[in-house]
Parts: C-alpha cells; sequence; structure tokens
C-alpha cells in the first residue's frame, strides 16, 4: 500500500510576482520580497483569504495541510 502525501505549495518570486506583491510587502514580517525567494500562501491574525509571505515566516500545519503565520500558529496553540 502506498500513501500519497501532498506537497506542500511554495512559490518562488518572479518578477510578476515582486510587481504585484511589493506594493504591499510580507504581511508577516514587513519586508520587501526580492527575486528568487520561496514565498508561501498563508493565513493569519489579517482578514480575508492566505496571503504571500515568506517561507521562513511560516508554519506548516499538518492538521489543515496549509502554511499559517508563525506568530499567529503560536498563539493559537498556546491559547
Amino acid at each position: 500500500m502506498t500513501t500519497t502525501r501532498k506537497m506542500r505549495p511554495t512559490f518562488i518570486i518572479d518578477l510578476e510576482k515582486i510587481n504585484t506583491l511589493n506594493a504591499e510587502g510580507c504581511v508577516a514580517c514587513g519586508r520587501k520580497f526580492n527575486l528568487g525567494e520561496t514565498v508561501v500562501k498563508a493565513s493569519g491574525a489579517w482578514e480575508g483569504l492566505p496571503k504571500f509571505i515568506h517561507e521562513n515566516e511560516a508554519v506548516w500545519d499538518e492538521s489543515t495541510q496549509s502554511f499559517m503565520e508563525r506568530r499567529w500558529y503560536a498563539s493559537r496553540k498556546s491559547g
């Protein structure tokens, strides 16, 4: 029996993504994105749909099979 493991969806920042995302920047850390950086779509304390944040600012949640913003995830687990 084989199990299929879902891949964690990550994205590499290209010029098109920089042009659309850098007006706001990373909502998790406030820094701008650079070409070639790895980002993920993650849920967080913000309202609305998941947003692109730097991969190192995110945590993979096995139970929901999605990324969550690191500080928001920690506050949910401790509270």
